[in-house]
């Protein structure tokens, strides 16, 4: 193929579109989860919030049951309230740990990608038409 500027800038962008589809397509399937994660991130203090505010109605319901606030009364209450806020941050602490770890990765590896295609755009370039 003879060299010309219309054929040399054609075959590169067609390159270098194709490559950035490939990479575009690529960072789609790592971030597909993502959502998930942010969504378990944020959302499990609440759940855990709304059984230990539920576990001190179940308390306070306790006490006025029983017209007393003895440990044996209010205890299996707040041992529930208290299973609830843990069961929460069980679940928001590594969701938040992994979320911010993938979004960091994505973020290298698309650094990284970029700079794959525009290097290999400039190697096809000087292989082929020079």
């Amino acid at each position: 193929m003879k060299r010309t500027p219309t054929n040399s800038s054609l075959v590169r962008e067609i390159v270098k579109s194709k490559l950035t589809q490939t990479q575009e397509e690529e960072i789609s399937k790592l971030e597909q989860y993502m959502p998930f994660l942010a969504t378990t991130a944020s959302t499990s203090p609440y759940i855990g919030l709304f059984g230990t505010v539920w576990g001190i109605l179940m308390a306070f319901q306790a006490i006025g049951k029983a017209g007393t606030s003895s440990l044996a009364t209010v205890g299996p209450s707040i041992a529930e309230a208290l299973i609830t806020t843990a069961i929460g941050l069980a679940a928001a602490i590594p969701a938040v740990i992994a979320y911010n770890y993938f979004v960091n990765r994505t973020r290298q590896l698309v650094k990284m990608t970029d700079l794959f295609v525009e290097e290999l755009v400039l190697k096809i370039d000087e292989e082929v038409f020079s």
